[in-house]
């Protein structure tokens, strides 16, 4: 390791970290990235989702040469019960039209890509290094201590990207242990696929993608959600709750068992068939939302993208959000630096109230009351969806029953969901949290 001094260190290559090295680069600063993995994104096998507006503000011309998958085109949202979904769809041409709103990507591909362009603009990256703790003067953060020889790394100020429950802060004493309740278990698998047939069996053409997201029986009463992302000749099909309900559930579901069973759901399954799996994977994702978000600077340090808990769960954004923070980190440091100003907390407050400023702390606090709504009524994840689907199949089917008795029936079952559940009681709730 270099003995030099940096202006500063970042701790970490996915999206946040990517972004803030970018940015003080581009502006100058003298940058060192420490990534922990073989290469960055090399801990991140799994397809997700970019959203273009956030990396647009730090490489404007990223559509050249990123490795992007498909444009989405299609959204789709199911309620699913063990043997049927509700659902709908958008679909515009608006979206099939450039620039493209988001794409799919393979994050071990695209992480590469974005940590080359850091490097372009002049910030030392070193990987398959792990830093071990932050080093302190007082309450000051002042470096790095690394698992190499001569690791002690110094900078003006630190800026953590080192993903959920980030191990530095917590050992730095900035924030605590981070609750169950507050970060879900996510496991993927890639599913390789000839293109014709993507493009066949989900009515897009080349380049176009789908994204479906369901909710439903599938997670067994956890909170939690399922998604499948089409990508140029493969799909992600994944499942994802909270850490706490895994811990928890009485049926001692597993992660891949609830996987499993989403890809054996008759209306899954005939989209995946065939498919070839190329990876697996799972990972942490903070789902607390903005009760979750623990002290974001101090003297000498910040705290981006999922290491903040920058997620929002409702619309299924994360990388947007990462990518802000880190970019909205690296420029109040790179003011900082060229208005003189030392690198304290008064300093990089100025971190804090450009987020306030933001979509990022708007969206959180827009939903700051839904992750209690949901954990309090787990019965929007198997009654709720069990209850819509047998309405539309009763609704539906034709077989000599006049439809005033249908309606009857129909109603009869949400009166007694109601009995049991509360329903009209937690859908208000619902409704109050999502306003």
């Amino acid at each position: 390791m270099s003995h030099e001094k940096f202006d500063a260190i970042v701790v970490g290559a996915g999206p946040s970290g990517n972004a803030a090295a970018l940015t003080m680069a581009k502006a100058g600063l003298k940058v060192l990235q420490i990534e922990r993995g073989e290469y960055p994104g090399s801990k991140n096998v799994q397809g997700a989702i970019l959203y273009a507006d956030a990396l647009e503000k730090l490489i404007p011309d990223f559509r050249d040469d990123a490795p992007l998958e498909r444009h989405i085109i299609e959204q789709r949202m199911w309620v699913l019960d063990d043997n049927s979904f509700v659902g709908s769809h958008y679909r515009s041409d608006d979206y099939n039209k450039p620039p493209y709103n988001r794409y799919t990507i393979i994050r071990a591909q695209f992480d590469k890509w974005f940590s080359s362009k850091v490097r372009e603009a002049g910030a030392l990256v070193i990987c398959e290094t792990t830093v071990e703790e932050l080093l302190m003067d007082g309450d000051r953060c002042v470096g790095v201590r690394c698992d190499r020889i001569g690791g002690e790394v110094h900078a003006d100020v630190v800026v953590l990207a080192d993903g959920v429950n980030s191990l530095l802060a917590r050992k730095a004493g900035f924030h605590g242990e981070i609750q169950a309740r507050n970060v879900a278990l996510a496991v993927k698998e890639i599913l390789f696929m000839p293109e014709e047939v993507i493009q066949q069996r989900f009515n897009v053409k080349e380049e176009e993608g789908v994204v479906i997201e369901m909710v439903g029986t599938v997670t067994e009463g956890m909170v939690g959600t399922g998604f499948l992302y089409t990508n140029k000749d493969s799909l992600t099909i994944g499942v994802g709750c909270l850490l706490s309900d895994f811990k928890g559930n009485e049926k001692r579901t597993t992660p891949y068992a609830l996987l499993d069973k989403l890809k054996k759901h008759p209306s899954i399954a005939p989209m995946l068939e065939g498919g070839e799996m190329k990876e697996y994977a799972a990972h942490l994702i903070p789902e607390g939302g903005l009760r979750a978000v623990p002290q974001l600077y101090g003297n000498g340090w910040l705290i981006v993208g999922d290491s903040a808990g920058f997620v929002n769960a409702v619309h299924r954004e994360g990388s947007n959000l990462a990518m802000t923070s880190g970019r909205l980190a690296g420029e109040t440091v790179a003011a900082a630096k060229a208005a003189g100003k030392a690198m304290n907390a008064a300093t990089l407050a100025a971190y804090k109230a450009a987020l306030d400023a933001s979509f990022v702390m708007k969206d959180l606090k827009k939903y700051k009351h839904l992750p209690e709504v949901l954990e309090r009524s787990p019965h929007f994840f198997d009654t709720y969806p069990a209850l819509v689907n047998r309405a539309a199949k009763t609704y539906f089917t034709v077989d000599g029953v006049d439809k005033s008795t249908k309606q009857r029936e129909i109603l009869g079952s949400f009166k007694a969901a109601r009995r049991v559940t509360g329903l009209f009681g937690d859908a208000f709730k619902l409704w109050r949290a999502m306003r």
